[in-house]
């Protein structure tokens, strides 16, 4: 992907992350429902690069919120993404099946 292309879609992905943010209403109490935390992982998901650990931790308190964010219809192709399944396995984190 050209540079240029990587920082639309990454810009897109805020967009949409913050989008979420004022409209989604937090599906667990248990975990804080907040998709513009997972910022470390963008580069990993969108780029193919290997996961900080940062984006591991970030997934791990994010896992409540998966099955809402697969919901979402901003967020669904970055969860369904070949590259977030390989960031999820990498950090050894189990997508639930929503």
């Amino acid at each position: 992907m050209k540079k240029g292309g990587a920082a639309s879609v990454a810009a897109w992905l805020l967009v949409a992350m913050v989008v979420v943010l004022v409209a989604e209403v937090h599906e667990t109490a248990a975990a804080n429902c907040v998709p513009t935390e997972l910022s470390p992982c963008l580069a990993a998901i969108t780029g193919g690069s290997p996961p900080l650990p940062q984006c591991c931790s970030k997934l791990r308190e994010q896992q409540p919120c998966f099955c809402g964010y697969h919901k979402n219809p901003a967020l669904k192709p970055y969860v369904e993404s070949p590259n977030a399944k390989k960031v999820a396995a990498t950090c050894g984190v189990a997508v639930p099946k929503c």
